[in-house]
């Protein structure tokens, strides 16, 4: 698929908001204001995520597909939760140990993703507004079971399915509401509205944005269900609000879109390293844009050449960029000489 500036600029801005909130979040309990907006982005930030990558899905179903999808997510989930493990120890953060079906923290999106896909072969085949409502009835469903969690990322697989599935029935036609002025006028209100919510109501816990536990665990073992329909509606509003605000033209960041992946599965060795050696602190506005403008600098770097060439290996089993790099470096020498 060609690529579009809109869809790549929402994904810089997303993998941003990823890496920003993972940096805040050791002060959220901290500051009210921090908290506010942690909990802000976390309304949205990984629905839309979610929502973005289905936009983007195949979902074909033949065999080569399933193999070429598990070379593109299952080996480099196994292989950073090797290397996750490993650095964990190395850094002081747990005892080594490597537990396959427990994600290390932000890599449960990877097992996720696949499931999301495998699952998209049998849901494109039903209508999209039934298997809509069937799999948002399954994720609310599935919050009742104190049995399924973490493990396999099964919780937050079947809870953020929806949003996988609404991408993939999603066209640019359809997202065209976005650039009317009404919508944004519309979006402003709903952004402050939820922002003064979140300030207002601090107690509130973030477990239900992360959906990774239980109703019981969280408290609400009888209305968990409909407070899970609540968070989706706050998702799904919040999402259409901060998209309509993502330009569409190209930008100076515009190209990074393509490389999300690789700030997603790296940034971790920072934010676990700055969280165990606690080097930063917030003590007014200016520290918390010193760290908006770190976040901001782990995206710069980990999107770079250099580190897409380092990384390939890790985040996608492959060499190639540093075989054309060398082979380029070759040719150059060869012509000077």
């Amino acid at each position: 698929m060609e690529r579009n500036a809109f869809f790549d600029n929402a994904k810089v801005l997303l993998i941003f908001l990823v890496v920003f909130g993972h940096l805040i979040q050791p002060f959220a309990s901290e500051s009210l204001g921090i908290h506010t907006i942690y909990m802000w982005i976390y309304t949205f930030h990984m629905p839309a995520f979610i929502f973005l990558s289905g936009f983007f899905a195949k979902g074909s179903g033949n065999k080569k597909y399933i193999w070429n999808l598990a070379k593109k997510l299952l080996l480099p989930y196994l292989i950073f939760q090797m290397v996750y493990s490993g650095y964990y120890f190395f850094i002081g953060k747990s005892g080594l140990e490597f537990k396959i079906f427990h994600p290390q923290w932000a890599l449960w999106f990877l097992f996720s993703l696949f499931c999301w896909h495998i699952l998209l072969t049998v849901f494109k085949k039903i209508p999209a507004s039934v298997g809509l409502l069937l799999t948002i009835a399954i994720g609310v469903g599935i919050g009742y079971f104190a049995e399924i969690g973490a493990e396999f990322s099964l919780s937050r697989t079947f809870a953020f399915f929806p949003f996988f599935l609404a991408g993939y029935w999603m066209n640019e036609e359809r997202l065209s509401f976005l650039k009317l002025k009404s919508t944004k006028v519309l979006a402003v209100g709903v952004m402050a509205f939820v922002a003064v919510f979140m300030y207002m109501f601090p107690d509130l816990n973030s477990d239900w944005f992360l959906a990774s536990k239980s109703y019981e665990t969280l408290g609400y073992p009888v209305m968990g269900g409909l407070l899970r329909v609540g968070v989706y509606t706050l998702a799904v509003v919040m999402s259409i609000s901060v998209l309509t605000f993502v330009p569409s033209t190209h930008n100076l960041f515009t190209s990074l879109g393509a490389r999300t992946l690789y700030v997603y599965l790296l940034h971790g060795f920072f934010i676990q390293y700055f969280r165990e050696a606690d080097l930063f602190y917030v003590n007014d506005f200016v520290d918390l844009i010193g760290l908006g403008l770190i976040a901001f600098g782990i995206v710069i770097f980990l999107s770079s050449k250099p580190i897409m060439r380092l990384g390939q290996p890790l985040v996608e089993g492959r060499f190639t960029k540093l075989r054309d790099f060398f082979k380029s470096r070759a040719h150059t020498m060869n012509t000077t000489s």
